[in-house]
């Protein structure tokens, strides 16, 4: 009897195909999904009921065990409440970095143990490498498809008990995989969304969840009235349209101010710094190389930067300016291939002190 794996299985071809591989490799698999409370119309949603019936109809495909476990109560607590949390401060989090953290590779991954299994696989496009100086998280093959971006807050000691069986394939090769074994998710589409936030927006989220959007003031750099918002909630830095506001030049959202309730906005230019300073740091490295580069959002390109340990966090200062950091997100540092770790965004440096 092979090793046993728990596979966090969301209904999608992802984690379907992730499941197929490992069985087809000699591990005693089991499918679980995580019921998240949520009710959904899109079946393309991870965590909707149509979500669990997908992942037990892969299961019993590929004839393994699937279980269904109740995380709403964990989601709420550890997702759900920071990302109202962190709105309200005027800054923009990312909620899959905390649901990978708290609920997949947290108490997820405790409860995999706990019931005897050896690992916890996911349907993640990343890998995981063991050398002579222990563990690594590295970037997959499909770097299109890399979300190590939103992995680096897994801590260390947990890696030895984490699978990414898609490490060495493509999305397309995924897909095609499912495909050849008639899964029946092979042709589903992937969501883009975040999970809980079924209404249209994550205003409207917030707003069904009791927030007030309290209007005040939008002023340029130099403190000067250029109009109104609805709610600092509706705004992030960097957003151009939705300001109300008539200028020859096109306007961004420089900075959000919670104390004033007041939108700063500014040109182009002014969306440019040059470091950073971030906390709840988790290092996945002991040893960082000479060169250090740096991902502040998940889209973005890695950059060369400096990083020193400053006031229990890290202060980064970038060889080159950088567009619209922003608070809330996450700077996840690289080299090459490796990821060395990561943290949130707290503070923007305009200047190198």
């Amino acid at each position: 009897m092979g090793k046993k794996v728990l596979v966090a299985m969301s209904g999608g071809v992802d984690s379907s195909v992730a499941a197929l591989l490992l069985k087809n490799e000699g591990y005693d698999v089991s499918g679980v999904t995580m019921c998240l409370g949520i009710s959904t119309e899109d079946d393309a949603k991870c965590c909707g009921a149509s979500a669990v019936d997908d992942a037990k109809r892969v299961c019993d495909r590929i004839r393994i065990p699937h279980y269904v476990f109740d995380y709403a109560a964990q989601l709420e607590e550890k997702v759900i409440a920071k990302f109202i949390s962190e709105y309200k401060k005027g800054r923009t989090p990312n909620p899959c970095v905390e649901c990978n953290r708290h609920l997949k590779f947290g108490t997820l991954l405790d409860k995999a143990l706990t019931l005897g299994f050896d690992y916890l696989a996911t349907g993640h496009y990343a890998a995981i490498e063991k050398n002579e100086n222990g563990y690594c998280l590295k970037r997959p093959k499909d770097k299109r498809k890399d979300q190590t971006y939103f992995l680096y807050s897994i801590p260390y000691e947990r890696l030895e008990n984490i699978l990414f069986p898609l490490s060495h394939f493509t999305k397309d090769e995924v897909r095609d995989l499912a495909k050849q074994n008639s899964l029946p998710v092979a042709e589903k589409q992937e969501s883009q969304d975040i999970c809980f936030v079924t209404q249209k927006n994550y205003q409207e989220f917030l707003l069904s969840r009791g927030h007030e959007f309290k209007p005040g003031p939008i002023v340029n750099m130099q403190g000067k009235i250029m109009g109104t918002h609805r709610g600092i909630v509706s705004h992030t830095i960097g957003q151009r349209g939705g300001l109300g506001i008539s200028h020859p030049t096109p306007l961004y959202v420089v900075s959000i101010d919670p104390v004033k309730n007041r939108i700063v906005v500014g040109e182009k230019k002014d969306l440019m710094a040059k470091g950073l300073t971030a906390g709840d740091v988790n290092m996945l490295v002991e040893k960082w190389p000479n060169q250090v580069y740096a991902k502040i959002r998940y889209r973005k390109k890695e950059v060369l930067c400096e990083v020193k340990e400053e006031n229990k966090g890290l202060k980064v200062i970038f060889a080159e300016e950088q567009e619209a950091i922003t608070p809330g997100q996450s700077v996840v540092f690289y080299d090459h291939d490796r990821v060395l770790g990561g943290g949130i965004i707290d503070e923007v440096l305009h200047g190198t002190d």
